[in-house]
């Protein structure tokens, strides 16, 4: 039997429901962090590994912006990541801040994938923890060459076992560094960005020219340590590796602060990023 017309036609105009996973993950961001309203979250277009939870059973989320007038893989791949410490709030609010931006001109040259948080676990811990829900670092835990050799070694000698800077019993242990290392493998970015706070810092590992400033934040080179995304994505992987520390885990920057970083960003990729896009420097194995 057809459908009277009047019936179909609001069947067909009712909104598509958001996958339940992002529903629940945005309804906790909700929660959690003022910035972040669960709506807004939801309309972002946030895609939920179907494979993958973490420790605590939470997704794992990205979102991919397509360049303006340009192949995806013809663009520069720029993967921005949040929330790897998950009491770091300001690294998630900023990438949230960041997608009301991404439109912008000058942005549309990249393909973005947009990470906004790697570790919903400690993040969702009463109060938030630097580590995951197995008391590891996830930026202590990346496999990089140096991990078998050096990283309980410093975390013993150098930390005296801080619980917040253990690397795991394994390179690349945890479920939240394997998506992510998955993420890198796939996605081949050409640039990563990684937000963390509060040393009110820029940070940088890889081989491309080193960014100076963005915004107040000013070059503070820090070295990298066993584990780390910029030991490995800058130096084991050679990809540039920009790491921005906010001032505060709790306090945004003023807005215009937020702005002019954005900007300094843009204008230092377009000036080291997008030139060695089109003569990419060869006979480097990112695998």
């Amino acid at each position: 039997m057809r459908l009277p017309f009047f019936i179909l036609a609001c069947l067909l105009a009712r909104p598509v429901l958001a996958d339940p996973l992002i529903h629940t993950w945005c309804h906790e961001l909700d929660q959690r962090l003022r910035s972040v309203s669960g709506e807004q979250c939801r309309r972002q277009g946030f895609v939920a590994d179907p494979t993958v939870r973490t420790p605590g059973g939470r997704a794992l989320v990205w979102h991919d912006v397509a360049p303006r007038g340009r192949e995806p893989d013809k663009a520069p791949h720029v993967l921005v990541i949040g929330g790897i410490h998950g009491d770091e709030l300001t690294s998630i609010s900023v990438v949230f801040r960041w997608l009301q931006w991404i439109k912008d001109p000058a942005a549309g040259n990249y393909h973005w994938r947009i990470v906004p948080l790697v570790n919903p676990d400690g993040l969702m811990l009463r109060p938030p923890t630097r580590a995951n829900a197995n008391g590891v670092d996830l930026n202590r835990n990346f496999p990089t060459p140096d991990w078998d050799k050096n990283a309980e070694k410093y975390w013993v000698d150098r930390t005296k076992r801080d619980p917040r800077r253990f690397p795991g019993k394994a390179a690349g242990s945890e479920i939240e560094t394997q998506w992510l290392v998955k993420q890198i493998d796939e996605f081949q970015p050409d640039l990563i960005i990684s937000i963390h706070a509060p040393y009110n810092l820029l940070d940088y590992d890889g081989p491309a020219p080193q960014p100076l400033r963005f915004g107040r934040l000013a070059l503070n080179r820090l070295g990298v340590y066993p584990g780390s995304l910029g030991n490995y994505g800058g130096l084991h992987k050679q990809i540039p590796v920009i790491t921005i520390e906010l001032p505060n885990a709790a306090t945004m920057p003023q807005q215009r602060e937020q702005r002019q970083m954005w900007e300094d960003m843009l204008t230092w990729m377009k000036r080291t990023i997008e030139p060695r896009k089109k003569a990419p420097i060869p006979a480097v194995d990112r695998k």
